[in-house]
């Protein structure tokens, strides 16, 4: 199972949408638009889930495709790192 990001979606991109554009290429696990906490509005990017083959496939022939005007970036999603983070305060002297 591979997930992908689809970015520069068009702002009226729904998750049944972002499902069909991608079953073209095999079954689509799960497909969801991320949405503004505050507005509900699209971000203007999404995640699919879908098995390594059909994914390595929709993302050659997807990225860069026009959609509603808008040039689509898809590829492999990575794992955002939780925790760790930067080492904050201050390191100055006196």
């Amino acid at each position: 199972m591979k997930k992908i990001y689809v970015g520069n979606l068009p702002w009226s991109t729904t998750d049944e949408d972002l499902k069909m554009l991608f079953a073209t290429y095999g079954a689509v696990e799960s497909s969801a638009v991320v949405n503004d906490r505050e507005t509900g509005r699209s971000r203007g990017f999404g995640f699919v889930e879908m098995a390594s083959a059909d994914a390595e496939k929709a993302i050659a022939e997807l990225d860069g495709r026009d959609c509603d005007g808008r040039a689509l970036r898809v590829n492999e999603a990575l794992d955002k790192r939780r925790g760790g983070g930067g080492q904050g305060g201050s390191g100055g002297g006196r």
